[in-house]
């Protein structure tokens, strides 16, 4: 500010002056010779009074300028070819860094003496022949929401300029939060955009199934010329999803249980059924690594159901490896020898050659953890047993069910849907997109995202320790991981806290969106959960939110500001105090005011335009930023989401062959 008041939404007082500026330049030059002035001084005093003249006027346009910027604005789409590059930045849209000049601003659009200067015929005159050259027509509907909101809040600076995202800030992580339909998915297609095109390892998690996100990936990957380094995993069609062992890779066995008993509810009488269900699907995770089988959603479903066969083929493995050769025929002889009047309920009924592996076992006295733990649930009542394990029965029973239990626990070797693996994906500086149909079954969704979660940090704890290569090879720094977490919310869990607060060092950096801050809390159950999740975010863009408590986290991390005001006193007496025969005297003053305000409130950030947002940067600089909607007629897009499944079907195709013929 130049003065102490900035008075933007008046008249345009300055075109009267330039007008008269104007006229006095064209009369010098006209009728210098009647003034009887030099012809030299006619001229330097006609072009001195123009350029006073040319000044007013710009003064008078550029009044004229913010207040059409206030009241009018057109919708914006960028062609995602043209976006803006910068090397270690991301580009979010065009704004201006939000400072105490624009709540000042903001504040004086409020005044009711203010209002007719924003209703002006001519402001909306120029606004209308800015659409037309535009080439946009508001009366179609899409278009109308896309100018819905308050519009002043961008309208308050007039030079707008580029905004970036620090890359190096982005291992801080971010978060973008947002109501429905305000453009927050469309604000993840832009950025995720980037990170394709500038070749980085991409990681999409997508509990809706968007299918606009998934062509955009799409898009971008072909216009990169990068399809066949993606993958597709969809629960919500599985015929065109790769496959994925969510409890494949692991570097503790404990972890499998973990992720299937995460599972489960955990408070309450809940939490001891939760804790045996993790020990006894923990006792089966462990007798299948040791026989050198890979655990999956579908042997642990089995084993649950019936333990005995996997007691009989690890009690067998372990004898054969440790027991002189005539162990098979003692048992053999004990099997012959068995009475069902001799043994416990546990045991009767059972198959004999079952009930003489645990007796010989017993006989032997064998030290084996792992048998000691297939023995203690091999000997329960099946009945006290199926108690005790209820809970996680029904889970695996989902997971196992339909065309989801190929996906989440492939078997064949003939698919030509490929079964990725992070880390696989990670080296081959990949894309993955997940669509989890949370909106079809949401026990599922959230047990697969949370089990991809799990894998992550385990992968994370590979990354810190080896790096890239593995453990015998040279060490060499991992690369950037971008992971896009859509409807974060939805996915938030014990698994993901750590992927926030251990995981940067590994190259992991998150953008996480979700709709309020009372989704996380509601679905961590804990405030100071919560606020442990909320803390790990360095970086914050807020779109329009109808929650108060939600806005309130954006607007309380910013710093109080004086807001200048005028207040116009009067005053009027009839004593003659100086004795000057005088009848009576008045006297009107005009008073500068300053109050304190904050920088910005939360009836803003719910006012916001859709498209449009607030974000704290650099640390916690705040930003006015709208981001473009993406440029309909691409032409690297797919017509129909038939041409990315027909698309990915070939990659598959490629890719399955190109393994056969190394093979």
């Amino acid at each position: 500010m130049k003065f102490p008041v900035e008075a933007l939404l008046r008249a345009p007082v300055e075109l009267w002056s330039a007008l008269v500026c104007c006229t006095m330049s064209l009369a010098l030059l006209i009728f210098g010779s009647e003034l009887l002035l030099p012809r030299s001084i006619t001229y330097i005093a006609a072009v001195a009074i123009a350029c006073l003249g040319c000044y007013r006027f710009v003064g008078g346009l550029y009044v004229i300028a913010y207040q059409t910027c206030l009241s009018n604005s057109i919708p914006w789409s960028l062609s995602f070819a043209r976006i803006p590059k910068q090397t270690g930045f991301l580009y979010l849209g065009r704004g201006f860094r939000w400072t105490y000049r624009h709540t000042q601003r903001l504040k004086d659009t409020e005044l009711p003496e203010a209002q007719r200067y924003l209703t002006k015929k001519w402001t909306r005159l120029i606004g209308n022949l800015h659409r037309v050259r535009a080439k946009h027509d508001l009366t179609k509907p899409e278009q109308q929401l896309s100018m819905s909101g308050n519009l002043r809040l961008h309208g308050v600076e007039f030079r707008k300029r580029n905004v970036w995202l620090n890359s190096q800030d982005r291992v801080g992580h971010t978060l973008v939060v947002g109501t429905t339909r305000v453009g927050k998915t469309r604000l993840a297609e832009l950025l995720i955009a980037q990170d394709i095109q500038m070749g980085e390892v991409v990681f999409v998690f997508d509990p809706k199934g968007d299918i606009e996100l998934l062509q955009r990936i799409y898009t971008e990957a072909s216009r990169a010329g990068r399809q066949d380094q993606m993958n597709v995993f969809h629960l919500g069609y599985p015929e065109v999803s790769c496959r994925y062992n969510a409890i494949g890779r692991f570097s503790r066995i404990t972890e499998v249980a973990t992720r299937i008993a995460n599972q489960l509810p955990g408070g309450g009488s809940s939490s001891a059924f939760k804790e045996f269900a993790w020990r006894f699907v923990n006792i089966i995770a462990r007798a299948l690594h040791e026989l050198r089988q890979v655990p999956d959603y579908r042997k642990i479903r089995q084993y649950i159901n019936d333990i005995e066969p996997l007691f009989v083929e690890y009690t067998q493995s372990l004898l054969s490896r440790t027991q002189p050769a005539g162990w098979a025929a003692e048992v053999k002889s004990i099997a012959r020898s068995l009475n069902d009047r001799n043994l416990t309920s546990a045991l009767k009924g059972r198959d004999s050659t079952a009930v003489a592996l645990y007796k010989y076992v017993q006989k032997k006295n064998i030290d084996d953890p792992v048998l000691e733990g297939l023995v203690s649930a091999f000997k329960y009542d099946r009945t006290y047993f199926d108690k005790i394990v209820s809970s996680v029965g029904p889970l695996m029973e989902k997971l196992t069910t339909g065309a989801v239990a190929d996906l989440i626990a492939p078997t064949s070797s003939d698919d030509p849907r490929p079964i990725f693996s992070w880390l696989d994906v990670i080296r081959n500086k990949g894309i993955v997109y997940v669509g989890l149909d949370a909106l079809s079954d949401t026990t599922v969704a959230a047990a697969v995202g949370n089990s991809m979660f799990a894998d992550l940090v385990s992968i994370a704890g590979y990354l810190y320790k080896f790096g890239i290569n593995g453990e015998n090879e040279t060490y060499f720094e991992p690369p950037k991981i971008c992971i896009h977490a859509d409807e974060f919310n939805e996915l938030i869990g014990d698994e993901f806290i750590p992927l926030l607060n251990k995981a940067g060092g590994a190259g992991y950096q998150v953008t996480a969106y979700t709709q309020t801050i009372s989704d996380l809390e509601a679905r961590v159950g804990s405030k100071a959960k919560t606020g442990q999740i909320l803390g790990n975010f360095n970086g914050l863009v807020m779109l329009r939110v109808k929650e108060l408590a939600t806005a309130e986290f954006l607007t309380k991390q910013l710093p109080q500001t004086q807001v200048r005001g005028l207040k116009t006193s009067s005053s009027a007496s009839d004593t003659d105090v100086n004795q000057l025969s005088t009848e009576f005297s008045s006297r009107t003053d005009d008073q500068l005011t300053l109050s304190d305000a904050p920088l910005l409130t939360a009836a803003n950030l719910m006012g916001l335009p859709r498209g449009h947002a607030f974000a704290i940067l650099d640390g916690n600089n705040l930003w006015k930023v709208r981001f473009p909607m993406p440029e309909k007629g691409d032409a690297f897009a797919p017509n129909t989401i038939e041409g990315v499944f027909k698309a990915m079907h070939a990659s598959y195709k490629r890719r399955h062959e190109n393994q056969v013929t190394q093979t």
